[in-house]
């Protein structure tokens, strides 16, 4: 049987820039076996018409050559596509490397196995795409992506990174723990009247797809919970996350003693049949409305004092209106009015 083979050269760009030969071309050739990708790189790729390592790390401007059969090429290389979809996220901040997206209810951050096509990230693409600073056909192994993640039932704040450079550097400031801060408000079952830093560990039941907070789970997370406004039943919160584990502030806050008012999985059964006969709350509350940055390194210095802020979504509203009265209408204005000045 006759192949016809061919040759597929690839300048590499900003976004490709800094990667290992044999990294870059597990990304290209993203269905192919291991043990190919070395094998091409012993015989089949060059750069800069020279063959070199797998430990080799392209520069930009390389020209990469890559020598296969066609047949592998098409089952092994899937050049990124953007869905169309409507925008339903709003912008909070946009520079030329990061967005930072507004998530509305009930919108997933990635895609799972029943959503593919529309969720945030390919929203965000598409978003780009139309503005054209990111073009899938022309695009080596990059793609836009989150560097922090919302559940499905959670609003606010994402971010996303335009560059590979940015998405490299930015996931590394999240590990680090110091440079940004990731603050959400939420509403808590009882009276909490100082601060409470929380840490402890995640057990993971991947069945139920929740988590248990124990003293010996392999996940360790930091949770730091502020009183804004409260009366005897219910508090106003800010919670700062220093770890970002699935469920954490829901778990961690359940197990303190504080459930999220709503949450299904970790909260009061019978205060949540309650709110959903009064104010037909399903869910938890909860909204990622602040983010801040500090320490920012090298070409990201910029953001070093930045505050970046998303309002809570009118169902919040209106559920602390119920709950809060007065209270709540007061933060609300206070909040307010803070950014106006801020601005």
């Amino acid at each position: 049987m006759m192949y016809n083979s061919v040759m597929v050269t690839i300048e590499i760009g900003e976004n490709e820039r800094n990667q290992r030969l044999d990294r870059f071309l597990r990304k290209y050739l993203s269905g192919a076996p291991l043990s190919h990708i070395y094998k091409m790189i012993r015989k089949d790729v060059k750069v800069n018409g020279r063959r070199e390592g797998k430990e080799y790390v392209l520069q930009e401007g390389d020209l990469l050559a890559l020598y296969l059969r066609e047949e592998d090429l098409q089952a092994y290389h899937k050049a990124p596509r953007t869905a169309d979809v409507r925008r339903q996220f709003g912008i909070a901040y946009e520079d030329a490397n990061i967005l930072i997206a507004e998530k509305p209810f009930g919108l997933l951050t990635h895609g799972d196995r029943n959503e593919k096509k529309n969720h945030l990230t390919n929203q965000v693409m598409s978003y780009l795409t139309a503005k054209g600073e990111y073009k899938p056909s022309a695009a080596g192994t990059f793609t836009p992506a989150p560097v922090n993640r919302l559940d499905r039932n959670t609003t606010g704040l994402v971010i996303f990174c335009k560059t590979y450079a940015a998405l490299k550097t930015f996931n590394q400031m999240i590990r680090e723990r110091n440079c940004i801060g990731k603050f959400y408000v939420t509403i808590v079952r009882g009276r909490l009247t100082e601060p409470l830093h929380l840490t402890g560990r995640l057990d993971k039941d991947t069945d139920r797809n929740m988590v248990q907070v124990s003293g010996e789970g392999a996940l360790a997370i930091e949770t730091i919970a502020r009183p804004l406004a409260g009366n005897d039943d219910y508090t106003l919160t800010e919670v700062q996350i220093l770890t970002g584990r699935t469920h954490q502030i829901r778990a961690h806050l359940a197990s303190a003693g504080y459930p999220l008012v709503g949450d299904p999985k970790y909260g009061d059964p019978a205060l949540n049949r309650k709110l959903k006969a009064e104010l037909r709350l399903t869910t938890q509350i909860l909204h990622a409305y602040r983010l801040t940055f500090t320490d920012c390194p090298g070409d990201y210095a910029y953001l070093n004092g930045r505050e970046v802020t998303a309002p809570p979504p009118a169902g919040f509203g209106k559920a602390g209106r119920a709950l809060l009265g007065e209270e709540f209408a007061v933060w609300n204005s206070q909040w307010k009015d803070s950014k106006r000045k801020r601005k």
